[in-house]
């Protein structure tokens, strides 16, 4: 059953992540060297290690 609870809190943050990094304004995204349309990428690479 924790793994479970584990599972689904690493998925909102994944979900958060990835919102966060597509709301996130281009020359805020370009200054720190992130493309908005690795959003996905990003995040499960912060997320799960992927």
């Amino acid at each position: 059953m924790t793994n479970i609870f584990s599972e689904l809190k690493k998925r909102q943050l994944y979900n958060r992540t990835v919102r966060e990094i597509s709301k996130m304004p281009n020359d805020v995204a370009l200054d720190l060297g992130i493309y908005k349309g690795d959003a996905h990428a990003i995040a499960a690479s912060a997320v799960y290690g992927k």
